[in-house]
């Protein structure tokens, strides 16, 4: 079993930055591939970016490159998504998740999908103004 809580959402002016965290629960942590994924009002749930067990590959949505960046601490059970650059469209609740299927092993296409996904946070809200 794995738990996730994020926290540092908040509210921020367009152009400013956030970083999110994400402490998790169990000893399987550091074998998970981690995702962040977001959903605004209205609008389906969607990939923002994942990280391989080891951090050595990440995966963003266009939509996020060049702009957040995902890593994690094993040591601490945690993983962060550095947001700069925030744009109005980036409003949403951002979700933390973990897998661990595949032993760990890394699928960049698969890390894009919620469906590879076991466990949840409760999400945290990133509320973007002009």
């Amino acid at each position: 079993q794995v738990q996730l809580v994020e926290s540092g959402g908040g509210l921020v002016q367009a152009g400013g930055s956030l970083r999110l965290s994400c402490a998790a629960s169990g000893r399987t942590f550091s074998r998970s591939t981690m995702g962040w994924f977001r959903q605004a009002p209205g609008k389906e749930r969607e990939f923002v970016a994942a990280i391989s067990w080891s951090g050595g590959s990440t995966n963003y949505a266009d939509s996020v490159k060049g702009r957040f960046a995902i890593s994690r601490d094993n040591a601490k059970n945690t993983v962060y998504l550095q947001m700069n650059s925030l744009l109005r469209e980036d409003t949403a609740v951002y979700y933390c998740s973990a897998s661990l299927r595949g032993g760990g092993s890394w699928s960049r296409t698969r890390s894009a999908s919620q469906y590879e996904y076991d466990y949840w946070g409760q999400g945290t809200q990133v509320t973007v103004s002009s």
